[in-house]
């Protein structure tokens, strides 16, 4: 069984229990099946060889998690071809295709983990008590391995951005 974290992170000050264990920079970092919004499936791993910056996020259609998706786009303008920025919700993909259209990201590949959960299982930011995941970002160098992980644990807070780009520019050269 997966191990849960009750008050694993808070909303408005309400405690949601957490599944998943909290990843550890140095691991490796685990595969996962996410959907596209076109309803196609990909893999964390058909990225190998290029950074990847993994922006978690609960919903597309909340503020905060608008405003996280858009900034990692503005950022990505100054990434290279070796970089890619993936944003992770358990939004519906036609939902999720909709925020794309509607706000013109990119830059970002805003991709599902609703149809299983097996992604924010594995990383450790499935929020059970709303069947969405736990604000998060994580860093994965080329050859697959955590670089960095930061875990938000008030939902309605932002991830330290600087950080995550920082980390990017330096495993990408």
């Amino acid at each position: 069984m997966t191990e849960e974290r009750p008050n694993g992170v808070t909303l408005g000050g309400t405690p949601h229990t957490v599944r998943g264990p909290i990843l550890a920079v140095g691991e490796n970092a685990p595969d996962a099946e996410l959907v596209a919004t076109d309803w196609s499936r990909i893999k964390l791993s058909d990225y190998e060889g290029k950074v990847r910056l993994l922006s978690v996020v609960p919903s597309l259609d909340t503020g905060v998690c608008n405003a996280q998706t858009q900034r990692f786009n503005e950022e990505a303008a100054a990434f290279n071809e070796d970089v890619v920025v993936l944003t992770i919700s358990a939004d519906l993909p036609p939902a999720q295709g909709r925020w794309v259209n509607t706000n013109g990201a990119e830059r970002v590949k805003v991709v599902s983990c609703h149809y299983d959960m097996a992604f924010a299982d594995s990383y450790g930011v499935h929020d059970t008590d709303y069947r969405w995941c736990q604000r998060a970002v994580f860093v994965i160098d080329q050859d697959g391995t955590l670089q960095h992980a930061e875990y938000v644990p008030e939902i309605g807070d932002e991830v330290n951005f600087d950080a995550a780009v920082a980390k990017v520019k330096e495993l990408a050269g």
